[in-house]
């Protein structure tokens, strides 16, 4: 069964597709041809603020879970040998803070249908049993339903086609590298808690130098999905990990982390 062929989601992909295609018909006297990608711009840029509220409630949760590190790190000592025990004291210590282990995770799940509906929009052919004309258009020649390895897989390559995804791919990637230094995570260190536990050590298992070299990469993942999406999902990943990296920093001096603890 087609998922999106399902009425209630075919009727809200229709609307978003006739929302997206008014816009490129408004911006089309400013922009010619490129319309439908301004559009696609536009349309992230007021998907990404409305979802400001998500972006803070991240922010006080990450901010949260730094300043507790160095205490579930102790627990983990302490109880090491306990699981039961630990799982206890660290659910005790959650809800004395008035917060859950998920607090940051769960803001990300309200995105989700939001992404679903924008992503479905850049690569169905038909929706609601129209054409989807938003993959007819193009910019700079490359039309926005086309991919990098599509097009290399057919041997449609042009230099047009290079540059274009070129450009978007490595801006992303360039974004993603940015993201990876400043927000590198801080070494959180907490006393050991018993006997034979090392003292000095990271109070976060995320802060070892295997799991930074993973989380590094992580930011570059984007950049490679960049490579196998239609260009306007491509675009739309641009748009997406820029305003994040941006609405980040920006947060990250409203809710700054706690200082790091001395061992």
């Amino acid at each position: 069964m087609d998922l999106y062929a399902f009425p209630p989601i075919a009727a809200v992909l229709d609307g978003a597709h006739a929302v997206l295609m008014g816009l490129a018909d408004l911006l089309e006297p400013l922009v010619g041809v490129t319309s439908a990608a301004a559009a696609v711009v536009l349309v992230t840029l007021l998907v990404r603020a409305a979802l400001i509220p998500v972006g803070v409630s991240q922010a006080k949760a990450e901010r949260t879970r730094a300043r507790l590190a160095p205490q579930l790190a102790a627990l983990q000592r302490k109880h090491q040998k306990n699981p039961d025990r630990l799982q206890r004291e660290m659910m005790s210590l959650y809800q004395s803070e008035g917060t859950t282990p998920l607090a940051g995770c769960l803001p990300m799940l309200i995105q989700a249908p939001v992404v679903g509906i924008i992503y479905a929009l850049f690569i169905l052919p038909t929706i609601a049993g129209h054409p989807n004309d938003l993959l007819t258009h193009t910019l700079f020649g490359v039309p926005l339903g086309s991919s990098l390895a599509g097009s290399i897989v057919a041997g449609t390559v042009t230099p047009d086609v290079l540059l274009v995804f070129g450009a978007v791919v490595v801006m992303i990637a360039a974004v993603g590298e940015v993201t990876r230094r400043v927000f590198r995570p801080q070494a959180t260190v907490a006393p050991a808690a018993t006997t034979g536990s090392r003292a000095g050590a990271p109070a976060s298992p995320f802060e070892n130098p295997t799991a930074v070299r993973l989380l590094g990469l992580a930011q570059f993942i984007t950049a490679v999905i960049a490579v196998f999406v239609p260009l306007a999902a491509g675009l739309y990943l641009l748009v997406t990990v820029a305003w994040t990296l941006g609405q980040r920093m920006l947060l990250r001096r409203v809710y700054p982390l706690p200082a790091p603890s001395a061992a």
